[in-house]
């Protein structure tokens, strides 16, 4: 039996009362019973997003197929992608296979996608959607996605923002308001602390408008009959993972009740922690100085120690971490803490890296 303490990026560790929760009996997606549930959890998701003004769709997927249903939506003519990592790149490819025209405006890994550039790039060539990653599991960075945001809806009110905020929402406060986003997705094995197999999105009523006038969206991935199939019936076109949906109904009571800012606080204050410790250590955060995630740290290996052998002595002690993502293998490793771990944890996992390693 696996009964490791998950601090990689995802999935994370999930409490024994959600994975108990799987358990209930099941329902038929067509019931009362079921639009009650689904339609429940939907009002706390507008109630914990402050997203009264925006249409939530719960999928049974990962996230990656959000990076699809944007594909196939929302561009028209051309898209512009940020990159700066594994996922954001996984975003202009996924355009790319898709058949859609998309330029990518690389940022080198470790640094953010900056604002003023992406704006210029924007006044380059006429672009309907730009897409940009919040927080890049990869490297470790946090973008800022709220002014960039600010700065292309106040020039270029037309294009659609999309934020992958896979590894992000539900553990760093982010809006969808405040963002100026279009379309905001995320997935439940990070952050919101669940089992993998549900993604989110968080869609304005702009972009489901653009939408309707696409062709060629797909049936799985159909924003439009998505969003169309909740309004008429509060209930999903395609049979659902109900069990993943009862365990969603609970935690979001748990994240309610903690609230969203006292959940924001606890995820900043382990990555503050984290920072002073790399640097107590000797260390360095590999992530760009100023934008640091608050869900995963990623530390440069400058001194070149065996990451996979470090990962066999935490196995033995119950822990398990990331190595470096990619190309980056043994030249980072990768603290995932997002989900249910707090300071307490945070500490007791930092003192067996100090024991193993003499630091």
């Amino acid at each position: 039996m696996n009964d490791k303490k998950l601090w990689i990026p995802g999935p994370v560790q999930v409490e024994k009362n959600i994975l108990e929760a799987q358990s209930k009996n099941m329902i038929g997606h067509r019931e009362v019973s079921f639009t009650k549930l689904y339609k429940g959890i939907t009002e706390k998701m507008e109630e914990f997003f402050e997203a009264q003004d925006y249409h939530i769709i719960t999928h049974t997927s990962s996230g990656t197929l959000w990076m699809d249903i944007t594909a196939r939506n929302l561009i028209s003519e051309r898209a512009l992608s940020a990159t700066c990592g594994s996922f954001s790149e996984r975003m202009h490819k996924t355009i790319m296979n898709c058949g859609k025209e998309v330029d990518q405006l690389k940022f080198e890994w470790g640094t953010s996608s900056k604002p003023e550039i992406i704006l210029e790039k924007l006044r380059e060539k006429k672009y309907d959607c730009l897409t940009v990653v919040h927080n890049e599991t990869s490297t470790g960075i946090k973008n800022p996605t709220e002014k960039i945001g600010e700065l292309i809806k106040s020039e270029f009110p037309e294009i659609t923002y999309v934020i992958d905020a896979v590894s992000s929402l539900g553990g760093d406060y982010i809006l969808p308001k405040s963002n100026n986003a279009d379309l905001i997705f995320s997935a439940s094995q990070k952050a919101f602390g669940l089992p993998p197999g549900l993604s989110f999105g968080l869609i304005s009523d702009e972009a489901f408008e653009k939408a309707k006038q696409i062709s060629g969206r797909g049936m799985y991935t159909d924003l439009v009959g998505l969003i169309d199939y909740y309004l008429k019936k509060n209930q999903t076109p395609s049979t659902p993972a109900i069990s993943l949906l009862y365990a969603l109904d609970m935690r979001l009571d748990q994240m309610l009740e903690e609230g969203h800012i006292n959940i924001f606080k606890r995820h900043q204050e382990m990555a503050n922690y984290t920072k002073s410790w790399v640097i107590e250590n000797n260390m360095r955060m590999f992530a760009e100085d100023g934008y640091e995630s608050v869900t995963v740290s990623t530390i440069a290996n400058d001194q070149k120690r065996s990451i996979t052998d470090l990962n066999k002595e935490l196995n033995k002690r119950g822990y398990l971490i990331s190595n470096g993502y990619g190309v980056f293998k043994e030249k980072n490793f990768r603290i995932g803490h997002m989900g249910i771990w707090g300071m307490d944890d945070l500490k007791e996992l930092l003192e067996n890296i100090e024991e193993i390693w003499n630091l």
